[in-house]
């Protein structure tokens, strides 16, 4: 099956889109969705506000990153697991988006870890060429691509979850579960304001990162170099997969 060109229609119902952490802003998830016909209701749990319990008046869920963990014993994390497995049950998609992806794995029956290094700033994943990242990334399929990254944890995706892309220094980079679901290690809606507010934040993290030899990390100034060339390009694929997302949406 090939994928949609764009959502088949205005969506009945908006998508959720939830904000854990500051620098885990939704950046070009917003103008893509809403691009592609989607109505969006943005839940800044960063702000405290609460996660519902019943995902039914939304088309589709959308979880974007932070720097806690799955297994932190954290409140809204418990909630929002229970409201992914609810939203599987009663077939509306879910995106996540590097912590994101790794509460979709672990809800759905996956697991969660701390991987061997921090991959932190640009680096290259490369897209599988099978059916299933046909229908998702189109002509994006059998690529080598360039996304940013910055997560410490990885995830080990549910039984039966179908590999679109894999990487270098993290295997599990992007994946689909139920031929719904889309699990995105790379943070692809990065734009270069929130590349420089990452860096503002953590940027003692890289340069540590960097200061120890991990390969899996870029320097300060790479980091910086041609951000909106770079991120255009990443929107072009996340605007690819989110075309095919919406297209599943109820």
């Amino acid at each position: 099956m090939s994928a949609p060109e764009a959502a088949t229609g205005p969506l009945r119902k908006p998508v959720l889109v939830v904000q854990h952490t500051e620098v885990g802003a939704p950046g070009a998830v917003l103008p893509i969705l809403q691009s592609l016909g989607a109505q969006v209701h943005l839940l800044r749990v960063v702000d405290g506000e609460p996660v519902p319990a019943d995902p039914s008046p939304y088309a589709g869920l959308v979880l974007m990153g932070g720097y806690m963990g799955v297994h932190d014993p954290i409140p809204w994390i418990a909630q929002e697991l229970e409201l992914i497995r609810r939203a599987d049950a009663l077939g509306i998609p879910v995106a996540g988006h590097c912590l994101g992806s790794q509460m979709l794995a672990y809800a759905l029956g996956g697991s969660v870890r701390k991987h061997t290094q921090q991959e932190i700033s640009w680096g290259e994943i490369t897209a599988e060429s099978g059916a299933a990242a046909g229908e998702w990334l189109g002509e994006y399929a059998g690529r080598t691509l360039e996304t940013f990254q910055w997560h410490g944890d990885t995830f080990e995706p549910p039984p039966g979850a179908q590999r679109l892309a894999s990487g270098r220094y993290c295997a599990n980079q992007m994946f689909s579960v139920g031929g719904k679901h889309l699990l995105v290690q790379s943070h692809l809606e990065m734009d270069p304001a929130l590349i420089e507010l990452s860096l503002a934040r953590n940027g003692a993290l890289l340069e540590r990162e960097v200061a120890l030899g991990n390969p899996a990390a870029a320097n300060r100034a790479e980091t910086l170099r041609e951000m909106p060339a770079r991120t255009a390009r990443m929107h072009a694929i996340l605007r690819r997969l989110y075309t095919r997302w919406l297209g599943l949406a109820v």
